[in-house]
């Protein structure tokens, strides 16, 4: 049960270790279950499409287990934190108590992926307090050191692989390094090689690692990138987001009063990576 000064004010270094443990917790939770179903026929079902006229819309599949994710998180998170809230990809929102936190949960993003048996997805656990990202645990099929595991971070602490903190930089001798885009315009030309992961989780996670030097997404949801937005800070990280054109790219600050509603560019990476990025979407 969250006590009355969790809602006041700041959540203290201990409150905050104490939703990051939760939130490790339910990514290794998540990723048992990924792993104990890679590979099997799964019922999948897609959010547009509707006949075989119409295969060109068959995007956005989910499976059975997005949904048993969700649902086993859901249940756990009722039990530690009755009082938080839950923005879900898959189900409907849970209000919280007023100034409570939010969980932002993809259970599995790179659903495409999964389903076709491409071992490159993630499971992504984000706390929002006040609408700012806070605590983030991404469970990931791959990562820096080859094998799967949970990356995760709080606010103002160090960026962890499954509970040691990590400090893994590009290799000097690489002159040319790697970003993640979902697709470049006509004549656009960047001094990075560009990759295409299907999972903005990943991305994040890689950017932070130091796998990736920048990833750009057009219009993610708050659970895609919630848990990465930490992970990435953690890192010494940048994060410019574009909500509105006439406004243009900002620093990031936050998803605002009404998270899931929340749509824009965003662009993540080293400091000077995400500024030559920016520059060149203007």
């Amino acid at each position: 049960m969250t006590s009355p000064t969790e809602t006041a004010s700041e959540p203290s270094a201990a409150q905050l270790r104490r939703w990051e443990e939760t939130a490790i917790e339910f990514a290794r939770l998540a990723g048992a279950e990924i792993v104990a179903s890679f590979g099997r026929t799964l019922s999948v079902r897609y959010k547009t499409g509707a006949a075989p006229a119409e295969d060109a819309l068959y995007r956005d599949p989910v499976s059975e287990v997005d949904q048993r994710v969700e649902s086993l998180i859901r249940a756990r998170l009722a039990e530690h934190y009755p009082d938080h809230g839950i923005i879900g990809e898959e189900m409907e929102d849970h209000p919280s108590a007023p100034d409570c936190p939010v969980w932002a949960i993809d259970p599995v993003d790179g659903t495409t992926n999964f389903v076709n048996g491409l071992p490159l997805f993630a499971a992504s656990i984000g706390v929002l307090h006040r609408g700012r990202p806070v605590i983030g645990a991404l469970w990931c099929s791959t990562s820096h050191a080859l094998r799967s595991g949970v990356y995760h971070a709080c606010r103002h602490g160090p960026l962890c692989f499954d509970g040691a903190a990590i400090d893994v930089g590009p290799n000097p001798a690489v002159r040319r390094r790697l970003a993640g885009e979902p697709r470049l315009d006509p004549g656009t030309v960047l001094p990075w090689e560009t990759r295409k992961t299907g999972s903005a989780a990943i991305e994040c996670a890689f950017v932070a690692a130091g796998l990736l030097e920048v990833a750009r997404f057009e219009r993610p949801n708050v659970w895609d990138v919630a848990g990465g937005l930490c992970l990435v800070e953690a890192a010494g990280g940048a994060a410019l987001a574009c909500s509105d054109a006439k406004r243009g790219w900002e620093r990031f600050a936050g998803f605002g009063d009404d998270p899931r509603h929340w749509h824009g560019q965003l662009v993540i990476g080293t400091e000077d990576a995400v500024m030559r990025r920016t520059d060149a979407a203007t």
